[in-house]
């Protein structure tokens, strides 16, 4: 006789608090759960807190809930932690989403994200009453950040807290079937902002040449078309900026296939919601080169805003004859911080402008493009702002809050609260007024959204940084951190390693405990411990910050370094001033010295004849590596003593000139990548240390990082590489921060280990 199967037993019911951590305000989350609640048949709540989002569930289906919520949840939410603790059922019947409560907060808000697909297709749907609005959005996409005044995040905290809803917009914001559930920029043309000047205005404008100043989402882009060089040419002029590469926007990714040659790792990132301004390889010959002169690759995005599609659609009707190309430069003249509000911006874009368009939706807090580029297959940001702000870096471990001020240049500031570093957008070079007073703005921003009370100050060594002035200016006890020790810190913070590391700071210019410039070092970092281990030679930094703009001066140091100032003459017999410089040096003439790589590469950039001077940071190094096909090393091109890592034989080879351009480039590369790699194995060779982090601005050279990287694997050591925050000096807070951290975290440890007298 066969017995009976057992008849399956219905769970009992269960009651579950769940408290959602993370980005999980404003990006659809609770109209999420409660459409996964009714259709697993569970009552309970959902609601909004200064913590994040809490959850009450209740029914047979309960843990089922819970493991649903990671792989569910709505694109834009980013979960860190998902707690849950038991509670006695109480029998309740239905689901609801209650009202946000306030309190200490302890969430954060999401980035600023690009027009989803359904509104896209709401956007060019005449059946819609979105068509044709320039500020459609939803939960899934739109602003966020930079129209956030504080949080909780909630229409009354942000800058569309004076657009009251429609009954067609009020209707879909209370309804949680309806995708703009509680998506607080929701607005339509009957109830939301709108323009100054028509679409088919801008696009007219665009198409004549003229230059168009465009409102966006965190401040003003100046627009021309990027075919007409005559515009590119005005723009420059008007603009002050001779020669730094400008952006591209298109509107898709066919268009950028016919524009350049991007992998699918670069489509990826382009097509992301943060839609950022993404390094491509251009085709030659398409576009005009006064766009990125002197460079192989260009920086492209895609139109992440709904003006942006209607103003290609528009362009596309006046002239359908070959896909659009936009100039979209930051509207931020004479080095000044980006242009946000429409009074500021028809006073200080007039002269630039052909036609300003603003609209009366306020940017609350300004943020530029971000700018990434591919390295060794993941992204490597080069500035990092909308998008990505004000996603925070995850330290691994509690500590004090700490508030750093950053460097002097592409300047960031950075706000730790428990685990998390949130940094903050690019602010820029602290070199005028208006970038110290956005500065400010920054840290007073963050520290609010965060509710945050900072408790220590972190900063530069460097005696005169304004930064340092901003640290000082916060009346809080203040933990200092070498430059350089800083990069090699962010990047050790960002991959949370632990133990010893090794780090090679490969930079432009940082004060060192010594006094005198760094910028090619090797340190030795374990915890809030480290040491100097070795740098690149030094040399002389004849004119101070001047070399930085003329690379002729390195060149003309380094000859006199390796006892060759007679070849001065030979290699710019018309250069007035190289020949001067030389006579000084040869009498005795004191300068500065540097270990600096940046410098390093404009000595390399003048003696291989590239250029003599350059009209932004970095140019010289930028055009040599663009000279790059294949590197290659030269026997002897460097040697190793005492630490100190020499490239003199390298640099006099190219002195000699009997190299092509593309063969110089690709000889100093290789040679590089083979001296560095050498050093570093004789430095870990017996000591255990596998890690080996690479910091500083000189690492968003794609050709040195990719071969510097390769080649340590190759030596069974593990490269960790710039990825959360930039290699340059946008990614110095961070590095401060987590030095500061570290010091006192160490110094409390060290207090709480004394012992006590009887």
């Amino acid at each position: 006789m066969v017995p009976a199967l057992a008849q399956p037993t219905e769970a009992l019911p269960r009651r579950l608090r769940l408290r959602v951590r993370g980005a999980v305000q404003g990006v659809g989350f609770r109209p999420f759960v409660y459409r996964l609640a009714r259709s697993m048949d569970l009552s309970g709540f959902v609601l909004n807190d200064s913590a994040g989002v809490l959850i009450e569930i209740e029914g047979g289906a309960a843990d089922r809930f819970a493991d649903a919520i990671r792989p569910q949840a709505p694109p834009l939410a980013r979960i860190d932690a998902i707690d849950v603790l038991e509670l006695a059922p109480t029998g309740g019947e239905r689901f609801e989403i209650l009202d946000s409560q306030s309190g200490r907060t302890a969430t954060r808000i999401g980035a600023d994200a690009a027009i989803c697909a359904d509104c896209r297709s709401e956007l060019v749907d005449p059946q819609s009453r979105f068509f044709g609005y320039p500020f459609v959005n939803c939960t899934h996409c739109g602003p966020r950040f930079t129209i956030t005044r504080a949080l909780p995040y909630d229409r009354a905290q942000t800058s569309m807290a004076s657009f009251p809803m429609c009954q067609a917009c009020a209707a879909d914001y209370v309804d949680p079937d309806n995708r703009r559930f509680h998506a607080e920029p929701v607005a339509c043309p009957a109830c939301g902002p709108g323009l100054s000047h028509s679409v088919d205005a801008i696009a007219a404008m665009i198409l004549e040449g003229g230059i168009v100043a465009l409102k966006g989402i965190g401040g003003f882009h100046l627009l021309c078309d990027a075919r007409n060089e005559q515009a590119i040419a005005n723009l420059r002029e008007r603009k002050g900026r001779d020669e730094k590469p400008f952006a591209l926007m298109l509107q898709d990714l066919e268009t950028v296939r016919q524009f350049g040659r991007p992998t699918a790792a670069e489509e990826a990132l382009l097509a992301s919601p943060a839609s950022p301004i993404v390094l491509i390889e251009a085709r030659a010959g398409l576009l005009p080169a006064s766009i990125a002169p002197g460079l192989r690759r260009i920086g492209v995005m895609l139109a992440y805003a709904p003006l942006h599609h209607l103003i290609f659609d528009e362009i596309a009707r006046q002239n359908p004859n070959c896909p659009a190309a936009l100039v979209a430069t930051s509207a931020n003249p004479g080095g000044e911080p980006l242009v946000a509000d429409n009074a500021d911006a028809e006073r200080r874009l007039m002269a630039i402008a052909d036609l300003i368009v603003t609209h009366n939706r306020d940017i609350a807090v300004r943020a530029d493009d971000s700018v990434l580029q591919v390295i060794d297959g993941a992204p490597a940001f080069i500035r990092r702002a909308r998008g990505f702000v004000p996603e925070p870096v995850d330290l691994g471990i509690d500590g004090p809050s700490i508030i750093a001020t950053g460097a002097d240049l592409k300047n960031t500031v950075c706000v730790t609260r428990g685990r998390e570093a949130f940094l903050s957008q690019h602010i820029g070079g602290l070199d005028n007024a208006e970038a110290i007073r956005f500065q400010r703005e920054a840290i007073a921003h963050l520290c609010s959204i965060l509710d945050v009370r900072p408790e220590y100050a972190a900063c530069d060594l460097h005696p005169d940084f304004r930064s340092v002035r901003m640290a000082e200016a916060l009346n809080l006890p203040i933990v200092t951190a070498q430059h350089h020790l800083a990069h090699v810190a962010a990047v050790t913070a960002e991959h949370r390693l632990s133990g010893p590391v090794l780090g090679l700071a490969l930079d432009g210019h940082g004060y060192g405990t010594d006094g005198t410039g760094w910028g090619g070092e090797m340190l030795l970092l374990d915890g809030a411990r480290w040491q100097r281990l070795g740098s690149l030679l030094p040399l002389p930094l004849p004119g101070g910050d001047r070399a930085a703009r003329e690379p002729w001066r390195m060149a003309v140091a380094l000859l006199q370094a390796s006892g060759r100032l007679e070849d001065v003459e030979r290699l710019w017999p018309d250069h007035t001033g190289a020949t001067q410089l030389a006579s000084m040096l040869a009498r005795g003439m004191r300068a500065p010295l540097t270990s600096s790589l940046g410098r390093l590469f404009d000595a390399a950039a003048t003696l291989a004849g590239l250029r003599l001077t350059q009209s932004y940071e970095g140019q010289a190094a930028m055009e040599l590596e663009a000279q790059v096909d294949m590197v290659s090393t030269m026997a002897g091109g460097f040697s190793i003593a005492d630490g100190r890592l020499d490239f003199r034989p390298l640099l006099l080879r190219l002195a000699e000139r009997q190299l092509s351009m593309t063969e110089a480039a690709g000889l100093f590369h290789g040679t590089l990548i083979a001296g560095f790699t050498e050093w570093v194995a004789r430095a870990t060779a017996g000591t255990g240390i596998r890690q080996v982090v690479l910091g500083g601005g000189c690492v968003m050279n794609r050709v040195l990082a990719e071969g510097l990287a390769q080649a340590l694997r190759e030596c069974g050591l593990t490269p960790f590489l710039p990825r959360l925050a930039p290699a340059n000096d946008g990614g110095i807070a961070l590095g401060q921060a987590a030095c500061a951290r570290s010091v006192i975290m160490n110094e409390k440890n060290a207090m709480e280990e004394m012992p006590t007298c009887a």
